[in-house]
Parts: structure tokens; sequence; C-alpha cells
């Protein structure tokens, strides 16, 4: 395979990102952590395809990043108080929230009864995002390799194996989300991330 890549100030980036998505493809940009490797959300053989790209176990879930709130309700079932608030004040930001599937998403989206959500705090990546909804979004790396921060070191890992790198040089923040678990009574900080629990509120578990 011939991996393409485009930078993010090409004015024609979001259309050809956009041909590859709706054709199957997987696509790499940046965000504001670290570079994300996306499809279509509701296309299972492209989510099929993110798993055995990254060598990724099954066993793990799919997050999905979104340009707008309202993207929620197509989403999850229900949004606790803890998440609304958090989503308020973090989003777009390296916060990654944990709410109940929908279970009208595809089941191998995630093999558990929830789904992590995040907004990112980067232009293009929203850009992209409202042109083509929510995107199933994983970091662009082999698993148990470093996240990348630049579309070199995404090509280093992924060139060959993916449709399109969506060059928008080096990521502003380098350090994954934190991801906070609210569908438990307290809340539970799964990973320790850009956001420390301090700034978000609340301790570690």
């Amino acid at each position: 395979m011939n991996t393409q890549i485009v930078h993010i100030n090409d004015p024609h980036a979001l259309e050809i990102a956009r041909a590859v998505l709706l054709t199957g493809g997987l696509v790499a940009f940046p965000t504001d952590t670290v570079y994300g490797l996306g499809c279509l959300l509701r296309d299972s053989k492209a989510i099929d395809r993110l798993y055995q790209v990254k060598e990724r176990s099954q066993s793990k879930a799919i997050a999905v990043l979104i340009g707008d709130v309202s993207d929620l309700q197509q989403l999850t079932v229900s949004v606790p108080p803890l998440a609304a608030s958090l989503a308020q004040h973090f989003w777009p930001g390296a916060l990654t929230l944990i709410f109940p599937i929908h279970p009208d998403l595809p089941p191998n989206l995630s093999p558990f009864p929830t789904i992590g959500i995040r907004m990112p705090d980067h232009a293009f990546a929203r850009e992209l995002l409202r042109l083509m909804g929510p995107l199933a979004t994983t970091s662009a790396n082999i698993s148990g390799q470093e996240s990348p921060v630049s579309a070199e070191e995404v090509a280093d890992q992924l060139n060959g194996r993916i449709e399109l790198i969506l060059d928008g040089g080096k990521t502003p923040g380098g350090i994954p989300s934190t991801v906070v678990d609210c569908t438990t009574p307290e809340p539970r900080i799964l990973r320790a991330g850009a956001l420390s629990a301090e700034t978000l509120g609340l301790i570690s578990a």
C-alpha cells in the first residue's frame, strides 16, 4: 500500500481525507496531544483494520473523537452530571471521558458497555470531525510503541499500512489525554495523561 502524505495547509487536504474515509480507509491526523489514526465511526470493517494496523488487542476499546458537544447524543445513552461538568470545563482539550455506549454503535468499537469520547483542542482536527462526524480514533502508532507527535513519526511506524497521513507538524501537547471513567459512583482516572488529577479536581484511583 502507498501511504500518501498531505500537509494540512493543502487546500485539498480535507477533500482528500474525506475520500479516503468514505472508501473505508484510515487517516492519521494531528491533534492537540499526539497524532490520531481514525476511520468512519460506523464502518465496522474499517474499525477492524484499526486493530490490525496497530496490532492492538480487541480486548481494548477504540475511542471516539468529536467536533461538537452535540455529537454526544449519537454516541451515548446518558451523560452523567460529572461528565457534563468536566466536558464543560475541559473540552476541547486533552481529556477523554468514559460514557455508557449507545447500542447502535458497531460492537467491535468496544468490548465494554462504555466508550471513551474526546473533543480535541486542534482547529484542523475539529474541522475534519465536523466535516465527517465523529471518528473512531486511536493513537497513530503500533501498540506498545511511542505515540507519534509528528507526521514523520507516524510514517516510521505506519508507512505502507494506512492510506493517508495529514501532516500538521509537531503536535503542541505530545502527551496522551487523561482518561476519566464517569460511569462509576466515584470517578476514576483510568490513564494518567496531559491533565493531572489536581487540575481536574479528582483523586487518582
